[in-house]
């Protein structure tokens, strides 16, 4: 590592020879593969834009020049050349974050994690660079797959639409749609396309064509369309062009010379600027470049030689929803699956296996796929759309107007529900119970166990007039939690011996366990408590509210925001009833919480079952009119 030790900041590239920058891509690749393995993270991104990093940190003066990243993950080799090189603690509490972060540093100015936004963050920040006369530059780099994000292609043609506003937008393309155009001839139309003589030439040379008698302007036509069409043949940029977009490219994502030479021509071309860049997702890394499904887009902790695995886990949520959507569709034919570019990710993998004609990858484009759902529905069929939590909020709209309002039967399954932790804060499935209880005639679920997960997806799909929601958590899945029996449509986890028992406490999902040490540790300080799981956490089941007033309190906790949580619906769902009883709501506060473990995370918001206790044996105290130290109150009860 003896080039990038040195690299502290993006000038010090500047004096690196063109050797010493193929020598630099060597050591970060390695430094890469070495770090990430030990961390997991996304490696196969990153190792794709070493190169691009590289050219443009050394054609633009980051931070003064603004360059963002969509969706970010690929922000690695950013964060090398920008004076952080410590990956110990990568996605660990304390230790860098996997996507860019402004706490981190003045060179990243956005973090949002989510897909195709950064055209929509360039408009706005050339647009603000005009209007305050700054000659800083602007550029968005984009991969090909977020380019399937309606909101990227409603920020071009707002970009498209002002010719002298400067922006430069960079599209990695790692998906190797277009085979490379390298050579003399395309570099050199790419040279005449960006320049302002090439355009003065074109004007006068239509001027005086369409002056010509007769032949002029038929002339002009002809010959303009044989350029048109040489250039599309040449290189795939009548797309853009066609929206009044200059294109450069496709140039050689892994050249330095090549991609330094184009985004200078595109920096010196007074408006907006498509830079074309064909990169090779997991490049150097053998292990990456086998790997069929993704090229290692995300790892976990691997052997760096092998890329294998270093442990192995259980059963995850995912993969119980995976198992028994193949089940379904063996059983039911109207059955058809939906996914945003994350087939593997959401589960839906075996299923396109087993019944590829009923899968439909719409690309990172939650609005389409939930509407798209609808026409499904109202086809006769019954679309179940897998996505993550924290991406259905892209998606609300469609869900609340095209799926609810015309009661369409589509199941949106929720992957990585609550607080996932290490990817941080845009990636926490932490709103999808408080922004969908506003939704009309909407059912959700949220299982407690794999168990669940199968029957509550049954019961989903079962449903043909309404939208329904099953949401579960990300990672391992525990031991199933047994009932003890159903009162209405809960699930009764324990309930103690007591006529009136002191404590109601409503369990939401993969919580159910932590619930269950909860009443654990009050019924060692003399306080009785019943565990119910809702199951369907949307509507309130009407059997809660008798049942609630049977008990002294009511405890809800929940993987979810507490504003206009579940814990809001059912104390709605009380005073509807006429239920007067104390109800106390536990849940994630309303702020965004940085990356480290679920655990991490968990006990600094203090949803944990001693936190929850303590608070508990508190208010049940009060009640009493005793009070309790804090440290008593979960203390375990001595002989």
């Amino acid at each position: 590592m003896a080039l990038l030790t040195r690299i502290r900041g993006p000038r010090d590239l500047d004096r690196l020879s063109p050797e010493q920058l193929d020598q630099l891509a060597d050591e970060i690749r390695t430094f890469l593969v070495d770090a990430v393995s030990k961390t997991g993270g996304h490696l196969g991104p990153n190792l794709g834009v070493v190169e691009l990093t590289i050219a443009l940190h050394r054609v633009f003066d980051s931070p003064k020049d603004k360059v963002l990243w969509d969706t970010g993950h690929q922000s690695y080799v950013h964060k090398l050349l920008t004076g952080r090189q410590d990956f110990s603690k990568l996605k660990m509490k304390g230790g860098l974050s996997g996507y860019p972060s402004q706490a981190e540093s003045e060179h990243d100015v956005i973090e949002n994690s989510h897909a195709s936004t950064v055209l929509g963050w360039a408009d706005g920040l050339a647009k603000a660079n005009e209007v305050l006369k700054k000659d800083d530059h602007v550029v968005a780099v984009i991969g090909d797959g977020a380019l399937t994000g309606g909101m990227a292609w409603e920020a071009l043609n707002n970009i498209a639409a002002a010719k002298d506003r400067p922006l430069v937008i960079v599209v990695n393309d790692n998906e190797r749609s277009y085979a490379p155009t390298i050579g003399g001839l395309a570099n050199h139309l790419a040279t005449l396309r960006t320049t302002d003589g090439y355009e003065r030439f074109l004007a006068r040379g239509k001027d005086i064509l369409e002056r010509t008698p007769v032949v002029g302007k038929p002339l002009y036509e002809t010959l303009h369309g044989a350029k048109k069409g040489l250039k599309d043949f040449i290189a795939p940029q009548g797309m853009f062009e066609d929206l009044g977009l200059k294109y450069v490219g496709p140039i050689d994502g892994h050249d330095i010379e090549a991609l330094e030479s184009a985004l200078t021509r595109a920096k010196r071309f007074g408006g907006p600027v498509i830079v074309h860049c064909l990169t090779e997702k997991g490049r150097g890394y053998q292990p990456a470049l086998q790997d069929e499904a993704d090229r290692f887009h995300a790892v976990g902790k691997i052997h760096p030689d092998t890329g294998l695995p270093i442990s192995s886990s259980g059963a995850d949520w995912t993969g119980v929803f995976a198992e028994e959507m193949v089940a379904l569709g063996k059983e039911r034919a109207d059955i058809v699956a939906i996914t945003a570019a994350m087939l593997q990710p959401v589960g839906l993998d075996k299923f396109a296996k087993a019944f590829p004609e009923r899968v439909f990858d719409v690309g990172i484009a939650e609005q389409h796929a939930a509407v798209s759902a609808a026409g499904l529905a109202t086809g006769g069929l019954h679309p179940v759309f897998a996505v993550y939590a924290t991406f259905l909020n892209r998606a609300f709209d469609q869900v609340l107007m095209d799926v609810a309002l015309h009661k369409c039967g589509v199941t949106f399954v929720l992957d990585r529900a609550g607080v996932t932790g290490t990817d941080g804060a845009s990636h926490n499935g932490m709103w999808d119970m408080s922004i969908l209880q506003v939704v009309p005639g909407l059912r959700l679920a949220a299982p407690r166990d794999a168990d669940q997960v199968r029957a509550q997806l049954r019961e989903a799909v079962e449903v043909t007039d309404a939208p329904t929601v099953v949401r579960f958590s990300k990672g391992a899945v525990g031991p199933a939690v047994p009932a003890l029996r159903r009162v209405g449509g809960m699930d009764v986890l324990r309930e103690p011996g007591s006529d009136r028992p002191d404590v109601l406490l409503v369990s939401v999902g993969a919580l159910a366990p932590m619930c269950l040490e909860i009443a654990d540790l009050l019924d060692r300080h003399g306080i009785s408590t019943t565990v119910v799981d809702p199951r369907w956490v949307k509507p309130v089941d009407e059997a809660l509210a008798p049942l609630a007033e049977r008990h002294r309190v009511v405890v809800t906790v929940e993987d979810n925001s507490r504003v206009g949580g579940v814990g809001s619906a059912v104390a709605q769902a009380l005073r509807d009833a006429g239920v007067d009883v104390p109800l106390r709501d536990f849940g994630i506060p309303p702020r965004f919480l940085d990356h480290a473990s679920r655990g991490e995370v968990l006990a600094e918001i203090g949803l944990t079952a001693p936190d929850i206790a303590r608070q508990v044996t508190g208010l049940v105290s009060r009640l009493d009119g005793r009070f309790e130290t804090s440290a008593q109150a979960v203390e375990p009860a001595r002989d």
